[in-house]
């Protein structure tokens, strides 16, 4: 693995463009002043790998519907009508994802880790930050895996074409008015301005657009509403197991709605179950050893390192690391407790001299579209810091 030093974007700047996320709580920068050398054959690599990956979760989804597994990967059971009825109608678009990555740039083989496909975060340092400092340092701009700003603008439009074919967005619908509404939670900065800049990219794209916070979303039988406007379409920045477990009210809402085809929600609730870690057991039981896979239980696995994740664990809370003789390595604590447990085979990450460990994030958006990295310790948590790439 090659590191490249680059001189920092200042704090003045990155508020400038709404990246007001920038410094961790112990006041070290977020933006790591380093950025990861790529080659174009890794770079391929994490392209195609991240492609078929999405196909089989594709094929995997269809498995667990058919086979009604919602129970097995802890999906909430108020909101299995939902998943249903999205999966089923091609009206309902997964918009973006992003997969973790471990392997990849030390020569070790891609292993997939998880799969962020409801609420992914780091989309403005992917799209936007590790962009800004290769341009800011005198550095081809375009030497990064990363279509993210444009790829997101034509996914956006593919919403209303339901085709591969975004010109027909631009010469038959571009123009009919279709209205999104972008919500976020209103405590947390990064999630209002990741929101406003998935806005901005809309906006971009054609649509008519507006941003509510999500206690002030207006929701009936008839649609979804701010200020007595209907909106079509609803991006939310919350996860939908949030929304089934401390909104029960609204997920039954949000089910009439979608029924009878009054709005459509982005990203759709089906993307619940690629989210779910339990998901991952799903996929090694239909693909065992397959070389993208780490073997997956939903019991401890015999005799091997492994990790004990929540189906719904974020940023690294209630993770451990257990050695092969069934001593603990480490442990995180956090508030996903009460979620089903999954146990999933250890991988190194790559590390560098001081033995910071990297992992690779791929978003997907109608396919593999860009990566960065996220540097920490063995259980990455908030307080990692963002990588940027570059293509040599």
């Amino acid at each position: 693995m090659k590191l490249q030093k680059l001189k920092p974007l200042t704090n003045e700047y990155l508020e400038s463009i709404g990246f007001v996320w920038h410094t961790d709580e112990d006041e070290t920068s977020y933006i790591s002043d380093e950025i990861i050398q790529v080659s174009e054959d890794e770079a391929n690599a994490y392209y195609e790998a991240t492609n078929e990956l999405y196909d089989m979760f594709c094929e995997a989804g269809d498995y667990v519907i058919e086979n009604n597994l919602f129970h097995e990967i802890n999906i909430p059971f108020n909101l299995v009508n939902l998943i249903k009825e999205s999966w089923e109608n091609d009206v309902h678009w997964h918009l973006y994802s992003r997969f973790d990555l471990a392997g990849g740039i030390d020569g070790k083989p891609i292993k997939l880790i998880e799969f962020n496909a409801d609420t992914p975060t780091a989309v403005f340092e992917t799209a936007i930050i590790q962009w800004a400092m290769l341009k800011a340092n005198n550095l081809d701009e375009a030497s990064q895996f990363n279509n993210l700003y444009d790829a997101l603008k034509d996914n956006f439009k593919r919403i209303i074409t339901m085709e591969d074919d975004i010109e027909k967005f631009e010469e038959f619908y571009k123009d009919l008015g279709w209205k999104i509404l972008f919500s976020s939670i209103a405590s947390s900065s990064e999630d209002i301005n990741t929101t406003k800049l998935l806005q901005h990219i809309a906006t971009e794209a054609g649509f008519n657009t507006d941003f509510e916070y999500i206690d002030k979303v207006q929701f009936n039988d008839q649609g979804i509403y701010k200020d007595d406007i209907n909106f079509e379409f609803w991006f939310k920045l919350i996860p939908w197991e949030n929304i089934a477990i401390d909104e029960s009210e609204l997920a039954l809402i949000l089910e009439d709605i979608i029924a009878n085809k009054k709005a459509i929600v982005f990203n759709p609730a089906y993307t619940l179950m690629f989210q779910s870690k339990g998901f991952m057991k799903i996929l090694w039981d239909l693909y065992p050893n397959h070389p993208l896979l780490l073997e997956t239980s939903f019991e401890p696995l015999v005799g091997k390192k492994q990790v004990e994740k929540r189906c719904f664990g974020r940023e690294g809370a209630n993770v451990a690391i257990i050695n092969s003789d069934n001593s603990l390595d480490m442990k995180t604590d956090g508030d996903y407790e009460g979620f089903k447990a999954i146990y999933q085979e250890y991988v190194e990450l790559p590390t560098d001299e001081n033995g910071a460990s990297y992992q690779a994030g791929v978003f997907y958006a109608y396919e593999a579209c860009a990566l960065g990295f996220r540097k920490g310790g063995k259980i990455l948590n908030n307080m990692s810091k963002f990588v940027g790439h570059i293509i040599k």
